[in-house]
């Protein structure tokens, strides 16, 4: 059938204009590349470069071809609603916004259209990139924040990432030449975007507390772990102090101005005062500034303080602040510990002391269950470090419940308490081999009488079972016994354990030929 080009775009309309609606918000008119990509895929247009080849109605395939410097093929699929091109630009290219804008000129004005997204334009982002100021730097963000936001719309929390990503892939257009100055740039780049973001997710009560949310600032946490590393290797300049303090600010203003999702808020906060900030006269600047702040921020200010305090080593007002810690508050005071543990022990210590009558409550009616078993693998290498008493360690290992089996059972060991960790193996089964990594072979060098029972436990379990691999692995448990025994220098206790199992099992027969063949009696 003969092509009308006309009829394709009105049959597609919805298509055409959700793809220049989209090819609109990721083109930056204040970007110089941008610009110049829109005015070649216009003039293409006008300039009737782009060639309508064959429509297939059948599969809703349409081909074209754009005479560039070289052709490129550009291939509309409308039912699976994808645009392809042959030239090596990802994502938007000259040619797709031609095509585009070749069947647009069927349903509006390609002029108008143009006029309307230049007008958009407020500053050209390269001139603020000269400008080497944290006001010019915030501006560029501002910049493009306000093009990618789409006004007071609210955004759904699975486009979150791709927003981010292509942000920042504008802004690091405009990155330092300088080696020195490329780290921090980006840097105040993730914070500056994040708290813009940040202001508009509260504004349009977008939706946070989802996994698409969280593995997008995970995602974001990580790229600035990496930024953090790179700037701690080279040498800060006078001229950098300005945006430093700048960076202080954004972070400042993210935690306590900010809303929803406190801990993600925190662990950005926390990155920056460990890993970029280390002078006692910014802490104590820091400290002085949150004293003055008044705020209702969902983010308590004591535990803020307890973190400086922590900075500081200040151990006297350390203590004093933690007379306010609040069970709720749990989960924010872990990151600040595994800081003391690097730094501070005596805070450590003094942290984990004030925490411990909190902890049973806090891991089983504020953890949700998938939660607990991390919690308490961190928590217990924290309290690891330092001595707890007998009676603290019971409180301890009570507080992690059934989750606490492992940890208590290591505690048992390191006290060379041989009989209650075969006891508590006893109480909550699980296999020869699992012990075997877990520590038997340490109660069988050390005090290997204490073993048998448990050998004997095990043993008995395989048995009823009733099968002959069983039996095979019950004998296999029985020499691991005898050597046991053997060690102990309980061999009569041996041959007489030996000789009551095999007159008690002596019915079944399968068992009988794998003693026979075993040489255990």
């Amino acid at each position: 059938m003969a092509l009308s080009i006309s009829d394709v775009a009105r049959r597609y309309s919805a298509f055409i204009r959700q793809q220049l609606e989209e090819m609109e918000r990721l083109l930056q008119p204040s970007s110089i590349e941008d610009e110049e990509l829109v005015r070649r895929a216009v003039f293409s247009v006008r300039n009737k470069s782009v060639l309508f080849e064959r429509f297939l109605p059948q599969k809703d395939v349409l081909f074209t071809v754009v005479q560039d410097v070289r052709p490129a093929e550009v291939t509309v699929d409308f039912g699976q609603q994808l645009i392809i091109c042959t030239c090596p630009q990802q994502n938007c290219c000259r040619h797709k916004l031609g095509v585009i804008l070749g069947l647009y000129q069927y349903l509006g004005s390609v002029q108008e259209w143009t006029s309307k997204w230049r007008a958009q334009k407020n500053v050209h982002l390269k001139s603020l990139a000269t400008e080497r100021s944290p006001e010019s730097w915030q501006r560029m963000v501002d910049e493009v924040m306000q093009h990618s936001l789409h006004g007071a719309k609210a955004i759904e929390s699975y486009s979150i990432s791709a927003l981010l990503t292509t942000t920042h892939t504008k802004l690091q257009r405009y990155t330092p030449l300088e080696r020195e100055w490329q780290p921090l740039f980006k840097l105040f780049m993730e914070l500056s975007v994040l708290n813009k973001l940040w202001i508009h997710l509260n504004h349009t009560n977008s939706p946070i507390d989802n996994y698409y949310f969280e593995a997008a600032m995970n995602h974001r946490l990580d790229i600035v772990h990496t930024i953090v590393s790179e700037l701690g290797s080279k040498s800060r300049l006078f001229a950098t102090d300005p945006f430093y303090d700048a960076i202080q600010d954004l972070v400042r203003e993210l935690l306590f101005e900010r809303s929803g999702r406190p801990q993600i808020r925190f662990q950005f906060y926390l990155t920056i005062w460990t890993e970029v900030f280390t002078e006692k006269a910014r802490y104590e600047k820091e400290l002085f500034l949150l004293e003055k702040l008044h705020t209702t921020s969902d983010f308590p200010m004591t535990v803020n303080r307890t973190l400086f305090y922590v900075l500081l080593k200040d151990c006297e007002k350390l203590d004093e602040q933690l007379s306010y810690l609040e069970q709720s508050q749990l989960a924010f005071y872990l990151p600040i510990a595994k800081l003391a543990l690097k730094h501070y022990m005596e805070g450590l210590q003094l942290l984990l002391k004030v925490i411990l009558p909190f902890l049973e409550n806090f891991i089983h009616t504020t953890l949700a269950p998938q939660q607990r078993p991390l919690f308490i693998k961190d928590i217990n290498a924290l309290y690891s470090a330092i001595e707890l008493s007998e009676q603290e360690a019971v409180i301890l290992y009570q507080a992690f419940g059934r989750y606490g089996i492992q940890p208590y059972a290591d505690f048992l060991l390191q006290k060379a308490r041989y009989e209650e960790w075969v006891a508590l193996q006893q109480l909550y089964p699980s296999s020869i081999s699992h012990l075997e990594a877990r520590g038997l072979k340490t109660v069988i060098q050390e005090a290997p009488a204490a073993v048998l029972p448990l050998y004997h436990y095990y043993a008995l379990e395989e048995l009823r079972q009733k099968s002959r691999m069983n039996y095979k692995q019950a004998i296999r448990i029985w020499k691991s016994m005898k050597s046991a025994a053997k060690k102990a220098g309980k061999m009569t206790y041996w041959t007489n354990y030996m000789q009551t199992m095999q007159q008690k099992y002596k019915r079944l027969r399968a068992l009988q030929e794998e003693l026979d063949k075993s040489n255990l009696i």
